[in-house]
């Protein structure tokens, strides 16, 4: 007699799983680490690490003289590296949001029309009111981008709950129409062009922690809901039917969840300019390494999109010494392949059945 297999030991595989999602949480959380050391020691001044953890953590007090390393470290590398820790992490985390509420794997924030609101508003901020500073196109870039994405939500239907084919074809077309509109205007304002096309490539320098100060209690409330939808954004991946027989309220949930979009893309748009293949590619990779569960994906994607944008910028410092490339440029350059490597691994070759 043949005796059946022993059952799987279901629950300790689960265990297993969880443990690896925390270790590589760990290993990612590592990685930011190392991004963090990179851009603030690399660079056309190359400062090595003692100086760089000298110039952080001595006091400036007078009680020891002030060198030009301290100055870069401080005044220059500690700005753009927290800029671009803080706005790489939201636009990860706002790509994971967008890509579960579109049920839409190949979304990304700009699908609802959030980085043509926000350039819209930033080029109409500099025609009209001569706006010319990173400083002063932050709240035009917020309200842009919310504006937006209310537009869309208005075409969408909200009746109707925003369905995620709607809700895509809503961001397409507004997002067509404001490209339009912006097109327009800086093909007749040559002056608007030359100031806007600095912004628009995406950067982190010239910015100051004044600009992450003003926009932290949009990015923390972003994240915080992010956060708190986790486990609601697991039933929605099932369907809406199958939500709403969990317990879920589905137009509630997508309309808080675009919400958080609207807070933390709008914001790091503001901060860093229309960053884009952030938000595509780090949901992405979070995919693979820590599975579909949003309680670990939307930290994974955080981590990500932080050590992507960040490493980025170190690596525009570095092609073209002693000047620099953008982040934005960088980001884009390298998330292309990216992207198409990661597809071509995803497809699989349907073989004939035969009979």
């Amino acid at each position: 007699m043949i005796e059946a297999p022993p059952a799987p030991p279901v629950a300790g595989s689960l265990r297993g799983g969880a443990h690896r999602r925390r270790v590589l949480l760990g290993l990612l959380a590592l990685v930011v680490l190392v991004a963090i050391a990179l851009s603030l020691g690399v660079g056309a001044r190359a400062i090595d690490p003692v100086t760089v953890l000298r110039a952080l953590t001595a006091p400036l007090d007078g009680s020891r003289a002030v060198s030009t390393d301290d100055m870069v470290v401080l005044r220059l590398r500690i700005p753009r590296t927290a800029i671009g820790l803080a706005a790489g992490a939201a636009f990860g985390i706002a790509g994971t949001l967008v890509q579960a509420v579109t049920r839409n794997p190949l979304a990304d924030p700009g699908l609802l029309g959030i980085n043509a609101g926000a350039s819209l508003a930033v080029v109409l901020a500099i025609t009209l009111l001569g706006v010319s500073t990173p400083l002063g196109y932050v709240w035009f870039a917020l309200g842009g981008a919310v504006v937006a994405v209310f537009i869309v939500f208005l075409v969408a239907g909200p009746r109707r709950g925003a369905s995620p084919l709607t809700l895509t074809l809503a961001g397409a077309a507004v997002t067509a129409g404001l490209t339009s509109i912006l097109t327009l205007l800086l093909l007749t304002r040559t002056q608007t062009l030359d100031q806007y096309r600095f912004w628009s490539v995406g950067s982190l320098t010239g910015r100051s922690v004044d600009v992450l100060a003003l926009l932290a209690p949009f990015l923390v409330l972003g994240a915080v809901l992010a956060l708190l939808l986790g486990r609601v954004l697991d039933a929605l991946a099932l369907g809406d039917e199958l939500a709403r027989g969990l317990g879920a309220r589905v137009p509630l949930v997508r309309a808080v969840a675009v919400g958080a979009v609207v807070l933390l893309c709008g914001a790091a748009t503001a901060a860093a300019g229309p960053i884009v293949f952030v938000g595509l590619a780090a949901p992405h990779l979070a995919r693979r390494l820590v599975g579909m569960r949003h309680a670990e994906l939307i930290p994974a994607s955080a981590l990500l999109g932080a050590a992507l944008l960040v490493l980025a910028d170190v690596g525009g410092r570095l092609v073209v010494p002693p000047g620099e490339l953008e982040a934005g440029i960088v980001v884009a350059v390298l998330g292309a392949p990216l992207m198409i490597a990661l597809v071509s691994r995803a497809r699989r070759p349907v073989r004939p059945v035969v009979r």
